[in-house]
């Protein structure tokens, strides 16, 4: 049986938890897309004409530096909500947005979204914490690029992508993520990504794969993670 839109949206950390007539309004402005592997879903500085949830694949959010060097930023995995700032301020888009695999979203129209949050108070209080989310993640990324090192930088964004994206398996936490993907979140080079690994590969931390790693001492990526 075919996945409601309501059941998409009633997942979405956005919208969970709001009364059902609610979700129900918001049901109904959704339309479902699929993005095939590395499609553009949009690029920085189009404009913020809809918000977008994840029902299943990942999304890519990256911007680019002078000289055409791209920057990952996040990436944003299934029951996750992205695109909002462009969609409240009615500015230009802020970063550039990219399937990762077949990806399928649920894209909410600006105007009939800006429409229910006038009419709907709790709506309009689950954004504001999502916002006050993002404000908080972007100052602990900034925080941690001036005053953490590379090793306790790697650890804590595997840690996190962990959390939001891990599959538990017996062996520990699976990631499907290359290593140029972490190099180029945290803005170093992919050799100094594949040291740390392979150093913590043979202290047993972790288990590599092709485009994918196994965490399996979480707690000594943490206690890494906490070193200044």
């Amino acid at each position: 049986m075919p996945i409601t839109a309501r059941t998409v949206i009633e997942r979405d950390s956005l919208f969970r938890g709001l009364p059902a007539p609610t979700l129900e309004r918001v049901a109904a402005l959704a339309v479902r897309r699929v993005c095939e592997p590395g499609s553009v879903i949009f690029l920085q500085g189009d404009p913020g004409n809809a918000l977008c949830g994840v029902v299943s694949g990942r999304v890519r959010i990256s911007t680019s530096r002078s000289g055409g060097k791209e920057v990952f930023l996040n990436v944003i995995g299934p029951g996750e909500t992205f695109g909002e700032i462009a969609l409240l301020d009615g500015m230009t888009r802020s970063a550039t947005a990219t399937a990762v695999g077949r990806t399928e979203l649920m894209v909410i129209p600006r105007d009939g979204f800006l429409m229910l949050l006038r009419e709907e108070p709790q709506l309009a209080l689950h954004v504001i914490q999502l916002l006050c989310k993002r404000v908080r993640w972007t100052a602990e990324q900034v925080e941690d690029s001036a005053l953490l090192s590379a090793a306790p930088r790697l650890a804590k964004r595997l840690l996190g992508l962990a959390r939001q994206q891990g599959r538990e398996t017996p062996d520990g936490t699976a990631l499907h993520l290359s290593q140029e993907e972490l190099a180029q979140f945290l803005g170093i080079s992919r050799q100094v990504v594949n040291q740390y690994l392979q150093s913590w590969k043979s202290r047993g931390w972790i288990r590599l794969g092709r485009g994918s790693l196994v965490i399996g001492d979480r707690r000594a990526l943490l206690n890494l993670s906490r070193e200044s």
